[in-house]
């Protein structure tokens, strides 16, 4: 079973060898532990609340964003934050004090979905179906 926990984890999350062992290990003792029915305290590696793990400054970088809760890296912070720490984007930048127009995704990841999106037409599309909404609206 922690294998498979630790799969789970891996394959959305880019670790190092040492990393997946030590992870494998840590939850193999927590696993170990429930089943002889022992109490099972749950040590978090973020850091105290309010104090960020990482800079602002060094957090939106081109090819990833840095949660400055944890310290994980990703492409976009959105899902993360809800998942791993229950909070919406809205409190996580009134949290860091993040502006509005700082997006919480990577730049290339970005540019590479709007890239995806000019070539399906997609904005070709929606500009059509908005022009047919407004002349039904019309009449």
């Amino acid at each position: 079973m922690a294998a498979e926990i630790v799969a789970a984890h891996a394959s959305t999350t880019p670790m190092s060898k040492d990393e997946l062992l030590s992870e494998l290990a840590e939850i193999y003792k927590t696993l170990e532990a429930i089943e002889k029915g022992e109490t099972v305290s749950v040590e978090t590696a973020e850091p105290e609340a309010g104090a960020p793990a990482i800079s602002r400054k060094k957090a939106f970088g081109r090819d990833k964003v840095t949660c400055m809760i944890c310290g994980k890296e990703m492409k976009t912070l959105s899902r993360h934050l809800k998942t791993a720490h229950a909070m919406k984007p809205t409190e996580y930048r009134k949290q860091f004090d993040i502006p509005r127009t700082q997006p919480l995704a990577a730049r290339a990841y970005s540019e590479s979905r709007r890239q995806m999106a000019k070539d399906r037409g997609l904005g070709e599309n929606l500009a059509k179906a908005r022009a047919a909404r407004g002349k039904g609206k019309k009449q």
